[in-house]
C-alpha cells in the first residue's frame, strides 16, 4: 500500500474518475480528506466507506457561493489542509463555432477560474506555515491544439502554464506545485465531453486507468515535481512534441481528429 507525506487532503472533482480514485489512496491509507462535488449522493457513499477519513463538502465550483465555500475550508488555520488536489474540470467536443456558448463560459469558469482561486487560497495558507503540497490537474492536451477540443486543451494550456510558474515561485518555501497531465484516461469524462468515439479511435494500450494516474501524480507531487505525466507512451509523445515544430504539430493534431 502507498504512503504519502500528507496527513490531511482536500480533492476537487471528487465523486468520480481520476479524483475519487485519488480519494480511495489517500483516505485509504488514514489520511483525512475532504471531499469536494455538487453530487452529494457520491460523496456520502465515499464517507459510508472511508467513515471519519472523508469530510464531504458539497459545492458548485462554478458559483461564487460554491466557491467560497471551498476557498474557506482551505483558508482555515485551525483544520490546516496539507495537500490540495484541483481536478474538478470537463471538456466539450465539437466544431467551435457549432457549440453551445454557456456550456463553453462554464468550461472556462471551472476549469481556470475556480482552479485559480483554490491554488492562490492554497497557497496563501502554506507558503506561511512552509509545508503544502498542490496537484493542478491538466492534460498531455495543454502541450499542443487539439481541434474539436480546443477550448479544453487552451484552459488545460492555462493550467499547466500557471502550474509551473507556481512550481518557481514556491520553490524554497516548503511547498510543492505540480501539475498532473494524463493523456487518455477512462472516467466519465468521455460522455460528458462527448467523445464515447475515442474508445474505439484508439487502441487499448493507449488508456490509463483512473488509479494509475491518481497513483503517478500523488507519488510525483510528493516527490516535488513540477509535471507529473503518468505512463511510458505520454511521457514519449510529451517529449516530441518539444522538438516537433508548432505547425506540424498543429496539421498532425488536426488530421487524428478526422480520422
Amino acid at each position: 500500500m502507498a504512503t504519502f507525506p500528507f496527513s490531511s487532503a482536500l480533492v476537487t472533482g471528487a465523486s468520480s474518475g481520476i479524483g475519487e480514485a485519488m480519494v480511495e489512496l489517500l483516505a485509504g491509507t488514514g489520511i483525512h480528506t475532504v471531499v469536494v462535488a455538487r453530487r452529494s449522493d457520491r460523496l456520502d457513499e465515499l464517507a459510508a466507506r472511508f467513515a471519519a477519513d472523508v469530510e464531504v463538502l458539497v459545492a458548485d465550483l462554478t458559483t461564487s457561493k460554491g466557491l467560497a465555500k471551498v476557498v474557506a475550508r482551505v483558508a482555515d488555520p485551525d483544520r490546516p489542509i496539507d495537500l490540495v488536489v484541483n481536478n474538478a474540470g470537463f471538456g466539450t467536443s465539437g466544431v467551435f463555432h457549432e457549440l453551445d456558448a454557456d456550456r463553453l463560459q462554464g468550461e472556462i469558469d471551472l476549469n481556470i477560474a475556480a482552479l485559480t482561486r483554490l491554488s492562490h487560497a492554497a497557497l496563501a495558507a502554506m507558503v506561511p506555515r512552509g509545508r503544502g503540497y498542490l496537484l493542478n490537474v491538466s492534460s498531455v492536451a495543454s502541450f499542443q491544439p487539439a481541434p474539436k477540443l480546443a477550448v479544453y486543451a487552451a484552459t488545460k494550456a492555462y493550467v499547466t502554464s500557471l502550474t509551473e510558474s507556481l512550481h518557481e515561485e514556491a520553490r524554497g518555501t516548503g511547498v510543492h506545485v505540480t501539475a498532473l497531465c494524463p493523456g487518455l484516461t477512462r472516467t466519465e469524462f468521455q460522455s460528458v465531453s462527448n467523445t464515447e468515439g475515442y474508445s474505439t479511435q484508439y487502441p487499448g494500450f493507449a488508456w490509463l486507468t483512473s488509479q494509475e494516474v491518481a497513483v503517478g501524480g500523488l507519488r510525483d507531487v510528493a516527490k516535488g515535481k513540477a509535471l507529473s505525466v503518468p505512463g511510458a507512451l505520454y511521457k514519449g509523445m510529451v517529449g516530441a512534441v518539444g522538438v516537433t515544430p508548432r505547425g506540424v504539430a498543429r496539421r498532425l493534431a488536426g488530421l487524428v481528429q478526422r480520422g
